[in-house]
Parts: structure tokens; C-alpha cells; sequence
């Protein structure tokens, strides 16, 4: 059975996939067609339906699983699927795990050392939020991926993201060591919490529509007041919890409403941004041949980035 990973240039393909996005565009001769993207647990690809009919509509439609035939061609660098034609597959009759990427780090690793990290904080005020808001939400932040497409977009992708860059965090405290260590913690661990809530689905995410009107930001930064004001804590360690959350996207232009100004916050926004991105052009080297050029990545200001034949 074909799998996207396996996929190469020129294969004739008839496969089962999941409908991740759909874009209608229009062309030059006013024809409609669809920008697709598809998946299945090994991975995504770029597609292209033509003539688009209002029966492709319907059957491309996003969270639908389908069966697709077409051919895989090579386009800037990178593989795409001509798509011809496909059909609706009924989820019932399938496994659906077949089409939902997992995290590449062992779910009990990253369970463990999640615990072990919140049972590192010492601050009593810090470790009490922390694991009051954990506990709350605990199921969400085990499953659910941390965006939708651009970055950790899996199953476990929010514990990854999160466990990761805690073992970042830990590091550089061993080497700045004015920066405290339980701040940045409780930062790191609360920082996406409100993904849980701004994010919703099962085989296929999306923004809610408190994600799409308010934002994990501050949906995160009222979960924080409301966790504390109902465990009485107040005064500087919650304003800086606070501060952390609402600046660690570290630009006013990437939807942050104040820039970091303290150490914990400028380390958390500066380590959320390094794993993203990492993961992101990890992703983008996926479809790309050693010594080749990705395509131009909207996370990097269109910059294509090179793939080394070194190892």
C-alpha cells in the first residue's frame, strides 16, 4: 500500500488519504481549481485538482478522508500530486489512525518527563498554578497537536513542543544562572496551554471559534487569573506568569500584546521560537532532495533553505 513518505517523482498513484486544507483559486481562464493538502501518518503532500467540478467540491472537503488516484510530479524542488479525480471514503469502513501523524518521540518518554519537570519547580506558588491548571486540562495537553499545520501539527505535538523546550530551558539555566529556572519552567509549561481550548477536533483540527475570535494568548492569560484568584495566590510571581504568557510570541506583529522585559520572558519567547522553526524547516526538508533548495517558507519571510548532502 503507498504512503505519502514513499511517494517518488513520476509514481501513478490510487490511494487513501486525508483532506488536511482546501483552496479554491481561479486561473488566467477563469477555470476553477483546488489547492489541496493531503495526509496520512507519514507525512503530507501539495496537491492540484483542475477542472473543478461542484461533485470535487464536496468530496475535497477538509477532515474528509478519500481515495485519490493521480500522478506525483516534481514542482519547485519539491513533490506535488496531480490529482485526476477521487471518492468519499465512509470512516467507518477504515482505521483512521492510518491518517493521523503521531509524534516521532515515544508518548510514555514524553509523559514522564513532563511530570518530572513540573515536580522539578520548587517555587510553591509556581508548582501549586502549574499543576492546578495541568491537572485541569491534562488530557488536552497529552493529545492534542500544537498548531494546526505550521508547526508540531500531530498527535502529542503540544507535550513534544512543550517537554522540548523545557530540556532547552533546563540547559541554558545551567548556563545563565541569574535566570530562574522554576519562572521559566512554569512559563514553558503554560505558555500554549490555551491551544487546548483555541483548538478543536479529532482526526483533523481547527480553531474553535473562541480560537478564532480571542487567541490561545488570552484565552491562557485569563485561565492563569482565574486559576489563581481561585487559589488565593496574588502579587509578583502571577504577573510575571502573566507577562510571560502574554509576551512569548516575542513580536507585537506575531500577536503578542507586550514584548518580553524580563530574562524568563525573553529566554521563553526566544526557545518557543527556535523549536517552531526548527520543526518547521524539518518539515519543509521532508519532500526535498539532499542538495536541493525548499520551497519559499512563509515562516521564514519566503526564504528557501538549502538542503546539505552532509550529514
Amino acid at each position: 500500500m503507498d504512503t505519502i513518505s514513499s511517494l517518488k517523482d513520476g509514481t501513478k498513484i490510487k490511494m487513501q488519504v486525508l483532506v488536511a486544507s482546501k483552496v479554491k483559486g481561479v486561473t488566467n481562464n477563469g477555470l476553477s481549481y483546488l489547492n489541496l493538502e493531503l495526509r496520512d501518518n507519514t507525512g503530507q503532500i501539495n496537491a492540484k485538482k483542475w477542472e473543478v467540478s461542484s461533485e470535487d467540491e464536496e468530496i475535497f472537503t477538509a477532515g474528509n478522508i478519500i481515495e485519490v488516484y493521480g500522478e506525483v510530479i516534481t514542482y519547485k524542488n519539491s513533490l506535488q500530486m496531480k490529482v485526476l479525480g477521487a471518492d468519499k471514503v465512509e470512516t467507518s469502513e477504515i482505521d483512521t489512525s492510518r491518517f493521523v501523524k503521531t509524534s516521532p518521540i515515544d508518548f510514555n518518554l514524553l509523559k514522564d518527563k513532563f511530570n518530572r519537570y513540573i515536580d522539578s519547580i520548587k517555587n510553591s506558588q509556581c508548582q501549586l498554578i502549574v499543576k492546578t491548571i495541568v491537572n485541569k486540562y491534562r488530557d488536552k495537553i497529552y493529545t492534542y497537536p500544537a498548531a494546526v499545520s505550521i508547526h508540531h501539527d500531530y498527535l502529542h505535538g503540544l507535550l513534544t513542543h512543550t517537554t522540548t523546550m523545557c530540556d532547552i530551558g533546563h540547559y541554558l539555566c545551567s548556563i545563565y544562572k541569574d535566570v530562574s529556572e522554576d519562572l521559566l519552567i512554569s512559563g514553558i509549561i503554560l505558555h500554549d496551554i490555551g491551544k487546548t481550548v483555541e483548538l478543536e477536533g479529532d482526526i483533523l483540527y481547527q480553531y474553535s471559534l473562541e480560537g478564532k475570535l480571542v487567541g490561545h494568548i488570552s484565552i491562557m492569560s485569563a485561565i492563569l487569573h482565574e486559576t489563581a484568584s481561585s487559589l488565593g495566590i496574588k502579587g509578583e510571581v502571577v504577573t510575571l506568569l502573566e507577562h510571560m504568557i502574554l509576551s512569548h510570541h516575542g513580536q507585537l506583529e506575531f500577536g503578542s500584546p507586550v514584548l518580553p522585559l524580563t530574562q524568563e520572558a525573553l529566554l521563553l519567547s526566544l526557545i518557543d521560537s527556535l523549536d517552531s522553526k526548527m520543526v518547521c524547516l524539518n518539515k519543509a526538508y521532508e519532500n526535498v532532495n539532499e542538495g536541493e533548495f525548499t520551497q519559499k517558507l512563509f515562516s521564514f519571510d519566503g526564504r528557501s533553505f538549502y538542503k546539505p548532502k552532509i550529514k
